[in-house]
């Protein structure tokens, strides 16, 4: 069960996002939506207390917008999702401080996993 924890979806493919949201809103989370990179760079707030975002997006994709929020020093946890199946990804996610990188399609269990371990790590940083 979450702590009404907001977390923001970006995901320009509507059959997705919509099975993100629905999975994280059966956990009881609060979900925004978004369909792509300036949209969520534009809803952006400090309630926000995580992102997760499509790695391939137009006009922004998952990795500009994270360039832009760690540009900002805006330190998120930001979960990437993604079809892609190249190593150099998990690399870049390295250099951007992404907290996990998850697969397409999104398994249920996987992603409540990775975001309740994500959001209990940020809530020990914060009490630290």
């Amino acid at each position: 069960m979450a702590d009404q924890h907001k977390i923001l979806v970006v995901e320009d493919n509507d059959f997705v996002r919509m099975q993100i949201v629905k999975f994280l809103q059966e956990e009881e989370y609060e979900v925004i939506e978004s369909t792509d990179g300036q949209d969520a760079l534009d809803k952006m707030s400090p309630e926000i207390a995580m992102a997760i975002v499509d790695v391939r997006m137009e006009p922004i994709d998952g990795f500009e917008f994270v360039r832009s929020l760690r540009g900002a020093d805006i330190e998120t946890p930001v979960i990437l999702v993604t079809g892609d199946q190249n190593p150099d990804l998990l690399a870049e996610a390295g250099k951007w401080n992404i907290a996990a990188v998850l697969m397409k399609p999104v398994q249920r269990d996987r992603l409540v996993k990775t975001v309740s371990r994500t959001l209990q790590s940020l809530s020990r940083a914060t009490k630290a």
